[in-house]
């Protein structure tokens, strides 16, 4: 059974702060910069440049891959760390259609994240091959699945609202039609169980700045299946990836398995403070978090229901339909945000209406809920959100 106390003692959290962005990203880890500071001072500052080989540094990605791995259902060697999530979806729906050359359709849903469907139409436009991205309600996801879809590409959690989609039904769903899977997972690896060899998701990717608490602009993963590591193109054909980097060929050769999905040189430093967050996962039971996840948003939901009305819920009121967040909508949800991070209770706005909650069972408990739910009826009743500042929107919401 995991211990909850003793996992909020491993991050460091300002007082008088409830912290309920986790969502969008994770507190900073009480290790991570005695972490960095050892990769700065003893790796790059002594050992400079013998690091790559002394350090570790080159084998960082899979090593750090190994560990998410655990995390999302996957066995190791099938995960690999590096660039960013636009990247690696870009990477994962390529090698996917490329897999399904006869099909032109990529399906996705109103509730992916914007980033996954940009990436789709700049592939669609490279290419060339006349893909289209289809897009429909995520409640018509299954249905749309039909003989002309080359890939299905969803989110596994909505951003906005917390949907949760069902991987292993609509992975055997997008299979039995002759589609493959590529599953976004920004908002649940950490937050929920996965299981990617167990659904038989096609390729995953995913950040680690959320719920893993790698730290902002933290690498981001990929996830290959097995049955597809040694033939899946990566589309980006980095000296990375490449079968032996250091030989220096002039024409590309790709790696062995999912080394061919590395691109460009391993973020080390990032990398460092991703692998003392990552050290806080160790014995954590996922099927632990995920209880107490859920405990957390039903109290969550029955306590802002009962004292603030004039919100409307935006999530699944079922614990198992969602992820690990709440959304409840307001007219002036920015400036009720604004009012709230004012008085320590940090949660974030998503237009046009959201205002977005996290519950990472790592550092908050149902104290921290209660206290929230208290503010937020304080903000409410009194209209302290109704100030000019409140309204005028920053670059990030």
């Amino acid at each position: 059974m995991t211990d909850f106390t003793k996992t909020r003692a491993r991050f460091r959290l300002p007082d008088g702060v409830i912290y309920l962005d986790g969502n969008s990203l994770g507190p900073l880890p009480a290790a991570a910069a005695e972490r960095v500071g050892r990769t700065l001072e003893e790796e790059w500052g002594r050992q400079l440049i013998r690091g790559w080989n002394s350090a570790g540094w080159m084998t960082q990605p899979r090593s750090v891959g190994d560990r998410i791995a655990r995390l999302v259902g996957a066995p190791a060697g099938s995960v690999v760390v590096g660039d960013t999530l636009s990247i690696k979806v870009y990477q994962a729906l390529a090698a996917a259609l490329a897999f399904n050359p006869g099909r032109k359709v990529i399906l996705s849903d109103s509730g992916n994240f914007p980033t996954d469907l940009y990436m789709a139409e700049g592939l669609i436009a490279t290419l060339g091959q006349g893909h289209r991205l289809k897009v429909v309600e995520p409640e018509a996801v299954e249905g749309a699945i039909g003989d002309d879809v080359a890939v299905l590409m969803l989110t596994e959690v909505d951003y906005r609202t917390g949907r949760l989609h069902d991987m292993a039904a609509l992975t055997a769903r997008a299979h039995a039609a002759g589609a493959l899977t590529v599953w976004d997972l920004a908002h649940s690896a950490g937050a929920l169980p996965v299981d990617l060899l167990g659904s038989g998701a096609d390729f995953a990717a995913g950040c680690t700045y959320k719920y893993l608490n790698g730290g902002p602009g933290a690498p981001a993963f990929i996830y290959v299946a097995p049955r597809h590591a040694d033939t899946a193109l990566p589309a980006l054909s980095g000296w990375m990836g490449h079968e032996a980097p250091f030989a220096f060929d002039r024409s590309y050769r790709a790696g062995q398995g999912v080394e061919r999905m590395r691109v460009g040189t391993p973020p080390v430093i990032a990398l460092a403070a991703l692998e003392a967050a990552l050290d806080v996962w160790d014995g954590v039971d996922m099927a632990a978090v995920r209880r107490a996840s859920i405990a957390l948003c039903d109290l969550f939901i029955t306590l802002v229901e009962a004292e603030c009305p004039e919100l409307e819920l935006a999530s699944p009121r079922d614990g198992a339909c969602r992820g690990s967040q709440v959304s409840f909508r307001h007219p002036q949800g920015y400036a009720v945000m604004q009012a709230l991070i004012d008085r320590g209770v940090i949660g974030d706005f998503r237009a046009p209406d959201v205002l977005r909650f996290g519950f990472a069972p790592l550092y908050i408990g149902a104290d921290e809920v209660r206290a929230a739910v208290a503010v937020l009826r304080q903000v409410l009743d009194g209209r302290l959100w109704d100030r000019p500042d409140y309204h005028r929107k920053a670059a990030v919401t």
